[in-house]
């Protein structure tokens, strides 16, 4: 079964092979081994080893909780617009921490709108002067500050802009820019600048698919399902590289991201048949220069095996090679970001030696029952962390058994 899921992966969300990589194998072997010998003490009663000298691989760095945008769907919703500050220093000190303990990709992203902080630009050159990857996932109302940004980054870095419409009428209507001057049209024709600043960064249109019923909260949400084909056709038009196709989440009473197919005003036979027409629409303007990603739970949603998604094993192993930074605290997981239960700590954890991230990870690797509290979540990372779970269930040598080191230049988890 989890090869068979495996399978629908697209590679940007292959993260077992991703694993494989020269870059990221030595510290996946010293965590696996850790967790060798952490279950072997338990089992005879022992205390079990200090967490090693490694932290997660890659991370969601959220520069601000402020946001110019007022998105009906918007996950982090309840934790926009803080008063809640990055202090620079401490975050910077976090950083270099975690580079020393082998982070090797950064991916600035919400709780808000990244191009918002006014430190900004000073944290992309920051990042890329320590040889990080880094990607960025903005709203597009900020594109002058995308552009130059554009020139620090390198091939195999991406910037992904959040649209989720073909017209402008349902863009403005999803995300209530407060600006009337944020159009659909302005920031695709202003998007074309990013990519001229510097043609090597990847771009991306991004488009979270709603269907008609859909809800966040008590507040219902406007319907864009079928506007993928039209998205599709402007993406390619402004010159993104790709478009990325993903179903609407929205928060389980738990705080946990799920997705509920449940809420749809027409049969979820009907949704489908419209979606897959629409993708098909889409899949017909993908060449050699412009790519249609679908996200792996949308891949599931549509072959019906959502749910085999949800089956999440006791021992959630990414949250140690994967975690969020936020004003807010360092969290285990984007799914759970915000979340009481998933907050490893404050910002400050990774800083001074690491010792207290280390703590706080193997902490929460214990107290974190994924088979639990990831019950409803439609998680990405659902094949990789069975991958890693059966290794170590495994009697073959962890090294032989992790597979062939791979070469994907691909550092984003």
């Amino acid at each position: 079964m989890e090869a068979e899921l495996q399978a629908q992966s697209h590679p940007f969300h292959d993260f077992a092979a991703k694993l494989r990589q020269s870059g990221f194998r030595e510290t996946v072997l010293r965590y696996l081994q850790w967790q060798k010998e952490a279950r072997s003490a338990r089992n005879q009663g022992k205390p079990t080893p200090p967490f090693p000298d490694i932290g997660p691989l890659s991370i969601n760095l959220d520069l601000t909780t402020a946001c110019n945008y007022a998105c009906d769907h918007c996950i982090d919703w309840d934790s926009l617009n803080s008063p809640i500050r990055h202090q620079e220093s401490i975050l910077k000190s976090s950083l270099e921490q975690l580079i020393r303990r082998g982070l090797r990709s950064v991916i600035l992203i919400g709780g808000g709108e990244p191009t918002l902080y006014p430190g900004f630009l000073d944290m992309v050159a920051f990042l890329k002067q320590r040889k990080l990857q880094v990607a960025v996932v903005s709203n597009g109302s900020r594109n002058d500050r995308l552009a130059e940004a554009a020139p620090l980054l390198s091939e195999g870095d991406w910037i992904r802009l959040s649209l989720d419409a073909g017209s402008d009428s349902v863009f403005r209507a999803m995300h209530k820019p407060k600006s009337a001057k944020v159009t659909l049209p302005a920031i695709c024709r202003s998007a074309e600048s990013i990519k001229s600043a510097n043609p090597a960064v990847t771009l991306g249109f991004s488009f979270v698919i709603v269907w008609r019923g859909a809800r966040r909260e008590d507040q219902a949400l406007v319907e864009n399902l079928d506007e993928i084909a039209q998205a599709a056709s402007l993406a390619k038009q402004h010159q993104f590289d790709y478009i990325s196709l993903k179903p609407f989440l929205t928060r389980a009473e738990d705080g946990a991201e799920v997705m509920d197919p449940s809420q749809s005003s027409d049969s979820m036979e009907s949704v489908l048949e419209r979606l897959q027409g629409q993708l098909q629409r889409a899949r017909s303007l993908a060449d050699d220069k412009f790519k249609v990603i679908e996200s792996t739970n949308l891949k599931a949603l549509c072959q019906g095996q959502w749910q085999n998604y949800t089956r999440q094993p006791k021992q959630c192993h990414m949250q140690a090679l994967r975690q969020v930074l936020s004003p807010l605290g360092t969290f285990n997981c984007p799914a759970h970001r915000g979340v009481s239960k998933a907050r490893l700590g404050g910002i400050e954890i990774w800083g001074g030696d690491g010792a207290v991230g280390a703590g706080g990870t193997a902490s929460i690797l214990q107290s974190f029952d994924a088979s639990e509290e990831c019950k409803e979540v439609t998680c990405l990372y659902h094949p990789v962390n069975h991958f890693l779970e059966a290794l170590l269930a495994g009697e073959e040598d962890l090294e032989a058994a992790l597979g062939e080191e791979v070469d994907m230049g691909d550092f984003f988890l």
